[in-house]
């Protein structure tokens, strides 16, 4: 098989370009035209070839894709344009800025200058700065062989970073990231937008409505005028306290102490503007000054991208996006949190359809945090509950409430699962009780209750506790840069060392720029993160490695899977697929198999998944 590197260059000036518009709105966009392509075949000289679409869809047809591994940094993009302006897919896609996500973490740079200099392998030329809002006829003769030898280093600084990057990764981690870039550059789901056209309308008349009371409320006269009242922290806070929301609170760098977080970047005001009541997401998009709720806009680029693809939906997500290996959304489109509890704003979710003739079929696994912190803790009563297909919910609520807990008594049986997904990460009494209140569907209980609720948790899971001190005692070794490596947990799946806690799939959770302060006679690690420095405590670790472990098992599943049945998105711990409609029992079951089976480096750990099958992504029946 041969090996392709290669690089596209294309036009881009101050308002196109992908730092204001998302890979596909760019590429789809009647300005976007190519400039030229640099390739390489295995270990040859990558050779530059300048020209338009249409003056290299020819030469680029010669080469035989179908059986050739095609490596690019950021595949997403070059991969795009391969298929959808040149109909090109290669047998596997291979991407070094994905495999450095894994290789250094996501804390760390993945720019291609940025790399090449940390390696030592040479440097990136600075040529594209120059071709700002130049089209192909743009350039002189001159200036247009001066970037094809930027084009032609930067290929071949991409091969010589996959020979670095590719000595030890793991097989099946380049499965995944192939798996990743297809479902972007191959869409199969597709868009409902005679749905979405028709929830957008009632979103736009429930969103009148509400400005309109609104504007009642704070006795404005315009729009205008209400978000003036609004800008102020202090009404704006009392607004929301007047609805019973409870304003997200900060501690200010400035003093040090408590503020309202209501700045537009503030995660807490983030959440507000997806909060579940619309009248508080209006409350948001006013005071920002904009014109479309979340909801609103998510539909709006929804049906936009559908309208761009034919009607299909690329599914951009981010091959290791997260602190522990865990997929991201990407592109502004973010599969990982669409609503599904409320009907009318499920309506995303139901407007992703398979195609005519098809079905999709959604497999999650079964409490797989709560299976895994059991098995690597060593808490048997636990895993043994698991193993038997108790209701652990249930049970520990019945020793919560001190009487027998059923699926019967949901409420009660809510409070045994907050506690079973929460406290086995350390989560206090205060967060506990926030917790059970703003979650649906809200229980209220006060602090002395909170109190006695963990301390139960932790008499009766000691095994887990015990797993917090010894994570505590592997942030000390990761610290002191300790070369003598030790397994974590009574399982041997997860090594600690000076890199940080290797995993099984071969890549490491890691902790840069770990420091460690002595405040209050308490001993607090930190670490350097994309968003500032994150404290951590032995909790916390114990949440990276479970979370980290998840995604190891969803990882290998995904791979079984797709050796039969492509997998078109993955959200969390659950693989999705679409399959002939004729197939859907067979294909079920197959998916249900791969995902009902324990890795050979967790012998122990009760596995589980639950699969339902539908026309579309929202409504599905469950698989029996």
């Amino acid at each position: 098989m041969s090996l392709i590197t290669l690089d596209f260059e294309t036009y881009y000036d101050k308002e196109f370009s992908l730092r204001r518009l998302t890979t596909e709105e760019y590429i789809r966009d009647k300005r976007f035209e190519t400039i030229g392509v640099a390739v390489k075949i295995n270990d040859e000289r990558a050779v530059w070839h300048s020209g338009t679409c249409e003056e290299l869809k020819p030469l680029l047809m010669e080469y035989d894709w179908a059986n050739s591994a095609v490596l690019c940094h950021n595949m997403q993009f070059d991969g795009a344009i391969l298929a959808w302006k040149f109909g090109i897919v290669p047998y596997i896609y291979l991407d070094t800025l994905c495999m450095a996500r894994a290789v250094h973490g996501v804390d760390v740079g993945g720019s291609l200058a940025f790399l090449v200099e940390k390696y030592e392998l040479g440097a990136k030329g600075k040529e594209v700065d120059d071709a700002v809002g130049k089209y192909i006829t743009g350039f002189s003769s001159v200036e247009l062989e001066q970037y094809g030898r930027y084009c032609v280093n930067d290929v071949e600084l991409t091969k010589k970073l996959y020979d670095v990057l590719s000595k030890d990764f793991p097989v099946g981690e380049l499965k995944l990231i192939d798996m990743t870039l297809r479902m972007y550059t191959e869409p199969v789901l597709e868009v409902d937008d005679a749905l979405l056209m028709e929830r957008l309308d009632e979103v736009r008349s429930e969103k009148s409505e509400l400005l309109k009371s609104l504007m009642e409320k704070l006795e404005c006269d315009t729009e205008e005028a209400v978000r003036k009242k609004l800008a102020s922290n202090k009404q704006f806070a009392g607004l929301l306290t007047e609805f019973g929301v409870k304003p997200p609170i900060k501690v200010s760098k400035t003093t040090g102490k408590d503020t309202f977080a209501l700045a537009k970047n503030d995660e807490g005001f983030i959440a507000l503007t997806e909060h579940e009541d619309p009248f508080i997401q209006q409350l948001c998009a006013v005071r920002l000054g904009t014109k479309s709720t979340i909801e609103e806009s998510r539909i709006e680029r929804f049906i936009a991208i559908g309208a761009r693809n034919k009607g299909k939906l690329p599914i951009p997500l981010k091959y290791y996006g997260a602190h522990t290996g865990r997929w991201a959304g990407a592109d502004k489109v973010n599969f990982q949190n669409l609503p599904s509890r409320d009907k009318k704003k499920k309506a995303l979710k139901n407007a992703v359809v398979a195609p005519d003739g098809y079905m999709v079929i959604n497999c999650d696994s079964s409490q797989i945090e709560a299976r895994v912190l059991a098995w690597l803790s060593g808490q048997t009563n636990l895993v043994d509950a698991f193993s038997r297909g108790d209701d652990v919910y249930s049970v520990f609520a019945s020793e919560v409430y001190d009487r027998p807990i059923t699926k019967e008594n949901p409420i009660e049986r809510f409070v045994g699962k907050t506690c079973i997904l929460g406290l086995g990460y350390g989560t206090g009494a205060i967060k506990l009780q926030h917790t059970l209140k703003t979650t649906p569907p809200g229980v209220e209980i006060d602090e002395y209750e909170a109190k006695r609720i963990v301390t139960l948790y932790r008499q009766t899971n000691d095994k887990i506790t015990d797993l917090w001190k010894e994570c505590e005692g592997a942030l000390e070794s990761i610290f002191a840069g300790e070369k003598k490596s030790y397994h974590l947990g009574v399982h041997r799946c997860l090594t600690v060392n000076s890199e940080g806690i290797l995993l099984p799939n071969g890549c490491y959770i890691r902790y840069p720029k770990l420091t460690v302060d002595n405040e209050d006679n308490r001993i607090k690690y930190k670490y350097k993160s994309r968003k500032g420095d994150v404290y951590l405590w032995g909790g916390a670790v114990v949440e990276n490695v479970v979370q980290a472990l998840a995604r190891c098992i969803i990882g290998e599943q995904m791979v079984a899977i797709h050796e039969k049945y492509p997998v078109v998105l993955t959200v969390h711990d659950a693989a999705v697929c679409v399959v002939p409609e004729a197939e859907v029992q067979e294909a079920t079951a197959y998916i249900v198999e791969c995902m009902s089976k324990t890795p050979e480096w967790a012998t122990g750990l009760p596995i589980a998944c639950e699969a339902h099958y539908g026309y579309n992504y929202g409504e599905m029946k469950e698989w029996k």
